[in-house]
């Protein structure tokens, strides 16, 4: 199994390589599917899905540890 920096790495590859399918959170920095309404992170609703701050947000978050909570650390 990978390192969660490898994992993150490989996310944010796949995003960097197809960001008009994401955008960006602008409550909480979250990337989601284009399709998403809330973000499931934070249930925000305002999005920012322009091509250029998809790619340097999946830039940040993917050399970084992850910081949010997620549904895996509820089991």
């Amino acid at each position: 199994m990978n390192n969660p920096l490898e994992e993150r790495a490989q996310k944010a590859a796949k995003i960097i390589a197809s960001p008009a399918d994401y955008k960006v959170c602008e409550g909480c920095g979250s990337i989601v599917s284009k399709k998403a309404i809330f973000c499931p992170n934070c249930n925000g609703y305002r999005f920012d899905s322009s091509k250029q701050r998809v790619i340097e947000q999946a830039e940040i978050l993917g050399k970084r540890e992850p910081t949010s909570v997620s549904f895996e650390d509820y089991l």
